[in-house]
């Protein structure tokens, strides 16, 4: 999906977010999707456990 985002693209988005969010609430933002995606990551890996024990089981 950002395969194609050069660092052209990145500095753009980065000043948008800078202007729409601020100087004061861009660690926040970033701290929060860090939080998120640690926690999907997590989930998943738990689903993928769980799939794999229920693929042991049933051999």
């Amino acid at each position: 999906m950002f395969n194609n985002i050069g660092v052209s693209g990145l500095v753009i988005i980065l000043a948008i977010a800078l202007i729409v969010f601020g100087p004061a609430k861009l660690p926040q933002l970033g701290r929060a999707f860090g939080d998120t995606l640690r926690e999907f990551r997590n989930s998943t890996k738990g689903l993928a456990d769980d799939r794999t024990e229920d693929d042991k089981d049933a051999v």
